[in-house]
């Protein structure tokens, strides 16, 4: 069969074929874009007292960068209140250690070690929740703790902790004053999280709390600077 007779052979098997109507292939935004619920959300605070875990959302949050420096500070929190916090200058009397834990676990966490703290007249806290350096996306984490915070009337301000204490890693949380005036402050450090059970000694006292102890101020292992941020 020579060249002609092949080129008259597709012709024919073509005939039939209806051209379309453009060869173009349409680009498909992939960015996930929050709903108008999801949005209300973001705007609104719910105080600990209300508490409900699924206010908080775990579908989006506005992402960050594993090395952005978060600042958070509600009207009425005096600049030097906030600066002292940023500066590391508040003693730090509880900590939380995200890592291992999924988002919905975390966000259940939260609500519990904040509510705690609350109950026990703990103002000056830390939270330590990675940078997401390796996580997919980067500062998956980071991303929906600050989300979160922002949404707990009852947090007044937070700012990313110095390099010693955890950086862009860790975040010091500052929380609204407890309505029990007459309680005072615990005396130690209260840990909550997945490490505070590798920090057990003679030294500790447990609470009744899930995964959480309180700890002197002069055990070593109290001290934040211990955690890999990342």
């Amino acid at each position: 069969m020579n060249g002609n007779n092949e080129f008259d052979l597709f012709r024919e098997m073509m005939a039939d074929v209806a051209p379309i109507k453009h060869d173009t292939v349409e680009k498909v935004n992939t960015n996930h874009q929050p709903t108008d619920a999801q949005l209300a959300r973001q705007l609104a605070a719910q105080s600990l007292s209300e508490g409900d875990p699924a206010y908080l959302s775990l579908e989006y949050a506005r992402m960050l960068k594993p090395d952005d420096i978060v600042a958070f500070k509600r009207p009425g929190v005096q600049d030097g209140v906030f600066r002292k916090l940023r500066l590391g200058k508040y003693d730090i009397h509880a900590r939380l250690d995200l890592h291992k834990y999924s988002l919905k676990d975390a966000r259940d966490e939260i609500l519990r070690f904040l509510k705690q703290c609350q109950r026990m007249d703990i103002r000056s806290v830390i939270i330590v929740h990675g940078k997401g350096e390796r996580s997919n996306p980067p500062a998956q984490m980071k991303s929906f703790v600050c989300q979160w915070l922002e949404q707990i009337s009852d947090v007044q301000c937070f700012h990313s902790a110095q390099r010693h204490q955890g950086g862009t890693g860790a975040l010091y949380v500052m929380l609204k004053k407890s309505q029990e005036k007459n309680r005072k402050p615990a005396s130690g450090i209260f840990t909550a999280g997945h490490s505070a059970k590798q920090n057990r000694s003679p030294r500790l006292l447990f609470l009744s709390f899930s995964r959480c102890s309180l700890q002197s101020h002069n055990d070593p292992r109290g001290k934040a600077d211990q955690y890999d941020p990342r």
